[in-house]
């Protein structure tokens, strides 16, 4: 039913050009590189019942970023399966079982926005999105390295260098459709104007003769709104932040652009290679890593490099994947109290779509690089770069929160940058790596294998980055309440200093509301919850440097028997 779909019926004739495969390898990590641009979605799914504001019921960022976490786990666990399947059917069928899964992860998770049922969310983009992702992931890959063995470094470098620019194009397509879908809630005045009453830490005022939830806006979190408006008090319930019919579009945009380019993949004949290349001659000039043998796709199990490049790749992506899921509120939350004038919420958006372009840069220049430099050399620069960007980031947060400054900023924006492209380059780099140490043969089975460390990495990094962050900013709260005299606490919020805890449980207490009634003079903590984060991030670099130093050949016992 399904043989236009098989291997045997995408093999190119002969005198195929081969630049032809890769824009249909690129048009799938593109759709599927929009997972990147995730970022985008969290302030709208923390605020769909209050809009412009967190109400009571809505969800947290804690619980709202581990959906990306979930989605790149399920990448690697999917990847890690469909590796050795992908070389039975061809990247055809995987592609298109891609598609359906990725579409369909939009579709489904949609519709748990429109329900408020998280688990929903979740299973559809989490789960069923995840899938789509490692099947996606994995289809090209191994296809460009067949068809460019003289390139390996480039050839995965343009297989993947889509996925890292993904964001290039979902971010602005993702504001675009939150602010057409968007809809404000009834707004009733100034907080100075309205009536309100405190009960369990919620803020409640008479509509209608009814006392409705309501969520308070003051000048320090207007930035933050989904689309800016005025200060004061709008009414729970009553708008829509545009996040659900969002998704519905991405489903149906995702699904049919990636049907079309799995429909263009080809594959080489078995006994194909370039004209005017000759293997062994490459092999002499390069590094003394790349290996002309085959390694199988279950004997690379057993041999120690695949468990050492798989520890290089989970703590690499470990050290970025979670400043990438909270990009946006991190850039809001060190400078948009100290530089507000700048940092509005276009401003953080261009900064997730400069990650992408970075991100992408890195994958293409450092994977092509890594040619000439071999690929040890070029994850020990990743390495040692990388700690010292990473331990730059708390020195500017520290800075703009005692010498308020746009060089600070500059500083922060210029490191974050280089950072993700030694973090896409890292991503690019690993199946050439992986080429170099097992051969070509097998090496689609195996890049599935190893994505598992993205997996671990979708994990580590995501609850890493919300812990410490949260647990920074509950200190902060701590902090700053016994500096601010109770009663105009009281004033302010409704309830006594003794019902702290159910007031930042229901979000009614925040450090920006905080700071609007702190005496003159007080540092504001927002620039530097992230800080324990980044210490931890060079950390993991650091062992990650040791992991690739200790890299040697493969034992050549472990070579396929006829390789």
């Amino acid at each position: 039913m399904f043989t236009f779909l098989s291997k045997a019926r995408i093999v190119a004739p002969d005198g195929f050009n081969r630049w032809k495969v890769p824009p249909a390898s690129i048009a799938i990590h593109l759709s599927i590189g929009s997972v990147y641009a995730w970022s985008i979605f969290n302030p709208a799914l923390t605020k769909i019942r209050g809009v412009v504001a967190s109400a009571a019921g809505d969800w947290t960022l804690s619980e709202v970023v581990w959906i990306f976490t979930v989605a790149i786990a399920f990448l690697g666990l999917s990847a890690a399966v469909a590796g050795r399947w992908l070389e039975q059917v061809g990247p055809r069928m995987v592609g298109v079982i891609a598609a359906v899964c990725w579409g369909g992860g939009f579709l489904v998770g949609g519709i748990g926005i429109l329900m408020h049922w998280l688990w929903l969310l979740y299973l559809g983009y989490g789960v069923l999105g995840g899938v789509g992702l490692g099947l996606g992931y994995v289809s090209p890959v191994s296809t460009l390295i067949r068809w460019f063995p003289d390139r390996r470094g480039m050839a995965a470098g343009l297989a993947i260098m889509g996925f890292g620019g993904g964001a290039i194009i979902a971010t602005p397509l993702n504001e675009a459709l939150i602010r057409h879908f968007y809809e404000a809630p009834q707004y009733l005045g100034k907080s100075s104007q309205v009536p309100l009453t405190t009960e369990g830490g919620q803020r409640f005022a008479e509509v209608a003769g009814k006392q409705r939830e309501v969520v308070v806006i003051g000048s320090q979190e207007v930035s933050q709104m989904v689309v800016p408006g005025p200060e004061g008090v709008y009414v729970v319930g009553t708008g829509k932040t545009g996040i659900a019919g969002t998704f519905f579009c991405l489903s149906a945009l995702y699904t049919l652009v990636m049907l079309i380019a799995s429909f263009a993949y080809r594959i080489p004949a078995p006994d194909w290679q370039p004209a005017d290349w000759d293997p062994q001659a490459d092999q002499n000039h390069r590094r003394r890593l790349v290996s002309q043998h085959d390694v199988g796709i279950n004997q690379s199990l057993c041999t120690p490099q695949f468990y050492l490049v798989w520890i290089v790749l989970c703590l690499n992506v470990t050290a970025g994947i979670g400043v990438l899921g909270v990009a946006k509120t991190m850039m809001h939350e060190i400078f948009g109290s100290t530089l507000p004038n700048i940092v509005s919420g276009s401003f953080a958006a261009t900064f997730v779509l400069m990650i992408s372009v970075f991100n992408m840069l890195g994958r293409f220049f450092w994977a092509s690089a890594s040619d000439t430099l071999g690929r040890k050399t070029t994850y020990t620069l990743f390495f040692v770069l990388g700690m010292v960007l990473y331990l730059l980031i708390p020195l500017t947060a520290l800075g703009v929160s005692t010498t308020p400054s746009v060089t600070w900023l500059i500083i922060f924006y210029v490191a974050v940058m280089f950072i993700f492209t030694l973090y896409g380059g890292g991503f690019a780099t690993i199946p050439a790596y992986l080429a170099d140490l097992f051969g070509t043969r097998f090496v689609g089975g195996i890049h599935g294998r190893l994505l598992t460390a993205w997996s671990a990495a979708g994990v580590l990094g995501p609850w890493c980055i919300t812990w410490l962050r949260q647990r920074s900013i509950r200190g902060a709260i701590d902090e700053l309440v016994p500096t601010i005299d109770p009663e105009r606490f009281q004033n302010i919020f409704g309830a006594p200093v003794s019902q702290l805890e159910p007031l930042v449980r229901s979000k009614t207490v925040t450090i920006s509301r905080l700071m609007e009634i702190a005496p003159a003079g007080t540092l504001d903590p927002s620039s530097t919850v992230y800080n324990s984060t980044m210490f931890v991030m060079a950390g993991l670099l650091g062992a990650a440097l040791v992991a690739n130093l200790l890299i040697r050949p493969v034992n050549p016992v472990h070579y396929h028997q006829d390789s």
